[in-house]
């Protein structure tokens, strides 16, 4: 058996699929809202405890500082346990940061807050793509993730106006009270629909496990090794980790700090951006099968999506202070395609190993998501201790990460791999 290949008897009917797939939706909408909720908030949050740019980058980095630490054990325990078992426990972990976060009376009880909830929201995506993996065939997998990252765009697109509406009325204190209750309801509905982890000797015989190599599998060790998994690696960290690093932050800041804008109309920019990217989202779980059936592999998608990404950020990186919430919002979009190589590296992969590639993958993306949104903070605060003016203490900190983006595109170039069917 190829890594591609696994037991069609296990598929979902679409009906079945349609309602496992909004109930783990529901708790991934969660987790993308309390992800990006930083950008809506970093004004009040920077007066009520003086932040700093490093500050407010190391918050919103705690998130996925957490999220990254749980990726490798969360791998091992989503192949052995199922997504259904493994989700409903850190779910309980994200409810519990979520109401620390409300309570917080310092920073580094902000932070720890923060830590906690990325670890708690750490499976929201790689529960659902592992039981995909097993649960729907190939194309259907690549329908579903994008439209669970459409999921994440409407979570993220709850993030802005509606906090900033919110915030006058309750507070930023009770949104993590509301917060809490949310993660409960998809937990209630995750335990009632979701199928239980089935032993399945097509799927868990590890010694039938293979990735071309014609010997047994089951180790991240294997995953790491794979030259599929290597070639994308760099982009992961950089390109697609620094892609939400901007939208679930940076984008926030410049547009008050570099465009000019309000808090008001940055709330309505990164409004814009998330419903922008809400519709990009969908088009790719729409375009995707027939992409695919005509010679168009994601793989080939990412290698035409970057430059033009690259290209962008260049752009809004130039044009300085004239770059408002347009220009991050096509950056965002035409960096999407790298959404498209996550399925592509659990589908590279006997479905028994699928977790631990799933999640290996996923923690190089949030490793990246983490160096990138504390290091741009870094580089801005360093940048005007040297006597730079805000707006190119920004493009100075943009610059190293747009270097850092075509480095990692010209090694995805370099390394050869069989992607035949990615």
């Amino acid at each position: 058996m190829t890594a591609a290949q696994t037991d069609t008897s296990s598929y979902l009917n679409k009906r079945t699929a349609a309602i496992v797939f909004l109930a783990f939706a529901a708790a991934y909408f969660c987790s993308a809202l309390v992800r990006a909720i930083t950008a809506t908030l970093s004004p009040v949050l920077t007066q009520e405890f003086s932040l700093q740019a490093r500050d407010l980058g190391l918050l919103a980095g705690g998130y996925f500082l957490g999220f990254a630490a749980m990726q490798l054990p969360l791998g091992a325990w989503l192949d052995r346990h199922g997504p259904k078992r493994v989700i409903l426990w850190f779910l309980g972990l994200s409810v519990a940061g979520s109401l620390a976060f409300s309570m917080a009376t310092s920073f580094s009880g902000l932070l720890t807050a923060r830590v906690v909830i990325g670890m708690g929201v750490s499976a929201c995506l790689m529960a659902p793509l592992t039981g995909y993996r097993r649960w729907l065939e190939p194309a259907a997998q690549l329908r579903a993730n994008s439209w669970m990252l459409m999921t994440a765009s409407l979570g993220m697109l709850a993030s802005t106006l509606p906090v900033q509406w919110l915030m006058p009325l309750t507070g930023w204190r009770a949104l993590f009270w509301i917060l809490a209750g949310l993660i409960v309801f998809s937990m209630l509905c995750i335990a009632w629909v979701v199928p239980t982890w089935q032993a399945n000797s097509s799927v868990s015989g590890l010694a039938a496990a293979t990735a071309g190599s014609g010997r047994p599998q089951g180790r991240y060790a294997d995953v790491l090794r794979n030259r599929y998994f290597q070639k994308l690696t760099p982009l992961a960290f950089f390109n697609y980790g620094g892609l939400v690093a901007v939208q679930t932050l940076w984008a926030g800041p410049w547009m008050v700090r570099v465009a000019g804008y309000t808090p008001t109309e940055s709330a309505t920019g990164l409004f814009y951006i998330n419903a922008l990217m809400l519709v990009t989202f969908w088009t790719w779980g729409m375009v995707t099968p027939w992409l695919v059936r005509n010679g168009w592999p994601a793989t080939r998608l990412v290698a035409w999506g970057v430059p033009l990404s690259i290209a962008v950020l260049a752009f809004n990186i130039w044009a300085g202070s004239a770059t408002g919430w347009l220009g991050w919002a096509l950056f965002c979009m035409s960096c999407s395609a790298m959404g498209l190589a996550q399925p592509a590296v659990g589908m590279a992969f006997h479905a028994s190993l699928a977790g631990r590639a799933l999640s290996a993958y996923n923690l190089v993306i949030f490793s990246g998501v983490f160096v990138v949104q504390w290091g741009i903070g870094l580089l801005i605060d360093s940048f005007r201790a040297l006597g730079w003016s805000e707006v190119a203490s920004f493009q100075g900190a943009m610059t190293v990460f747009l270097c850092c983006c075509i480095a990692s595109y010209g090694y995805f170039l370099s390394v050869s791999a069989d992607n035949s069917r990615q």
